[in-house]
């Protein structure tokens, strides 16, 4: 099922990249999932140099929405959803990885490892399949064993200091 998944969110790149382009816009990330009983495709998409707006979601979905009907690619029913990765986004690319190196991440582990189940620390290396992270010694990480990496640039957000 994976491999049927991956080539579908291939499909759904190719087709949404252009989009996107044509609009300042990129894509930050394509998932496809069920959740309960319901199939979702999220579009992920950020406006470099800029703002991300609600109208930005809207130009992008109905063109998208458009082409999917044209090209059909999934054979179930699903809900489109076209956003902003938001604050805290999960890294999930090799152009994630490499693009904040030198900014604070939450690595959660599948199991434990190590001894944590989880860590905060500053993402200093990439490679296809590892990350280093330092808290407050570095710690060679294999993506693998992650159930998500992601920026923690949320966690202060309503502090009142």
């Amino acid at each position: 099922m994976a491999q049927k998944v991956n080539n579908t969110v291939s499909k759904i790149y190719a087709a949404a990249e252009p989009i996107a382009k044509s609009l300042g816009l990129t894509i930050w990330d394509i998932v496809y999932e069920k959740e309960g009983s319901l199939w979702y495709l999220r579009v992920y998409i950020e406006k470099p140099g800029s703002i991300l707006t609600i109208e930005d979601c809207e130009n992008m979905t109905r063109p998208l929405d458009k082409k999917l009907d044209e090209l059909d690619p999934i054979d179930t029913q699903y809900i489109l959803e076209v956003s902003s990765p938001g604050l805290g986004r999960k890294l999930t690319r090799p152009e994630h990885f490499k693009r904040f190196l030198g900014e604070t991440v939450k690595v959660r582990f599948i199991r434990e490892t190590d001894g944590f189940k989880e860590l905060d620390g500053i993402l200093t290396e990439f490679s296809d399949n590892e990350i280093t992270v330092l808290s407050p010694e570095p710690k060679k990480i294999t993506l693998s064993k992650t159930a998500f990496v992601k920026l923690t640039d949320d966690e202060n957000l309503f502090d009142e200091s």
